[in-house]
């Protein structure tokens, strides 16, 4: 077992002939691929194929998987999405933000038609969403925050005070007593970020 070098998530590593796939690998059209970041490592068993696997570095960046709860702040939106950058995964901080889109029918769980963007987040916002896909070639994370614990955490007031949840579709500021819409997540203790 030598640790050959260091690979990317999806990197092609060698054919299905070569070799036999271990753990962090995956196979695809006779191709043995990397399934994380992480070292090479190539295992010779007795007169068989070598195992390739892939062993995460303890240093390696930590990405958001499908059915992962993710922090995240709103970038942009328009009357289709919200255009978040993902800061944490769970309560475990990234090195580098992902980008990922919440959908205006990934929301919320009920009357999907009627749910309006821009009455649900603002830029800035700090909101709890959940991984839904791996999203597409701009590597784009689709999220979803269609449960009661999901939806923002933390939105600022147009005076720039944090504002305080008074229902699970409004929040209001504490200074000037406005209420502006928000998709607002029931949180559940262990996901607070202090």
């Amino acid at each position: 077992r030598q640790p050959l070098s260091s690979c990317v998530a999806g990197e092609r590593l060698c054919s299905t002939e070569e070799a036999t796939a271990g753990s962090g690998t995956y196979t695809r059209h006779g191709f043995i691929f990397s399934s994380l970041a992480g070292c090479l490592e190539r295992k010779n068993e007795d007169n068989e194929l070598p195992v390739v696997s892939v062993v995460r570095d303890s240093e390696s960046q930590l990405l958001p998987n499908v059915g992962a709860v993710v922090t995240c702040k709103v970038c942009s939106i328009n009357s289709r999405f919200a255009k978040v950058h993902i800061l944490y995964v769970g309560s475990t901080p990234l090195k580098s933000t992902f980008r990922g889109t919440i959908r205006r029918e990934d929301i919320r769980a009920t009357e999907k038609d009627k749910v309006e963007v821009y009455k649900s987040f603002r830029p800035s916002d700090i909101v709890l969403a959940k991984v839904i896909s791996l999203g597409d070639a701009q590597s784009n994370y689709l999220l979803s925050t269609a449960e009661n614990e999901l939806g923002v955490v933390v939105a600022r007031s147009e005076a720039g005070v944090q504002m305080v949840p008074i229902s699970w579709c409004e929040m209001q500021c504490p200074r000037t007593h406005t209420k502006e819409f928000r998709k607002v997540a029931r949180v559940q203790p262990q996901f607070l970020q202090t």
